[in-house]
């Protein structure tokens, strides 16, 4: 089974690729599953925080349930920030997870908003509204150096950038 893990700021599209991508690689004859972040926060990392040591531990149980699938599905997707290049490291070390970059320019982020957590994070100090950890604004991400794909979805569409990650994910079940 390939593990690919999908990494970028919040609303760059993790997400939103991963189900075109599961919807187009079925009916090509590819199970596809995704393991979104946001859904596995609310239940098997629900007890977890936001420090470093908990986002680390985070990505350690998505990747389990990952494996997890290993009998049932060709292809896991990982769709979650996973801010720390050195637990995208560990994935590939003991998984041999390939790492995907979903990359959004940030004021490309700031005007999407998606879910307003940038306008949170952009309220001043003493707002009491104020989201103080999100990543890349207020809290650290470390941008992928070894990625195996790059995907900048500030110039493309959807359609475009699931396309690419389908041709990756093709050519990597070839070899």
């Amino acid at each position: 089974m390939l593990i690919i893990q999908l990494t970028g700021l919040s609303g760059a599209g993790k997400t939103t690729i991963s189900t075109y991508v599961k919807k187009k690689l079925a009916r090509q004859g590819l199970m596809v599953e995704i393991i979104d972040g946001d859904t596995y926060r609310k239940t098997i990392c629900a007890d977890l925080g936001f420090s470093r040591e908990d986002r680390c531990e985070n990505i350690r149980r998505l990747a389990k349930a990952a494996l997890s699938f290993s009998n049932s599905r060709d292809v896991a997707i990982i769709a979650a920030i996973n801010p720390f290049e050195e637990i995208r490291v560990e994935l590939k070390a003991n998984y041999g997870v390939k790492t995907v970059w979903i990359n959004c320019k940030v004021d490309v982020l700031i005007e999407r908003d998606t879910k307003g957590l940038y306008t949170r994070a952009l309220l001043p100090e003493d707002h009491p509204d104020k989201l103080r950890n999100l990543t890349g604004i207020n809290d650290h991400y470390d941008e992928p150096h070894n990625c195996d794909l790059v995907i900048n979805t500030h110039d493309e569409t959807t359609e475009d950038s699931g396309n690419k990650l389908c041709e990756f994910i093709l050519w990597q079940t070839r070899l």
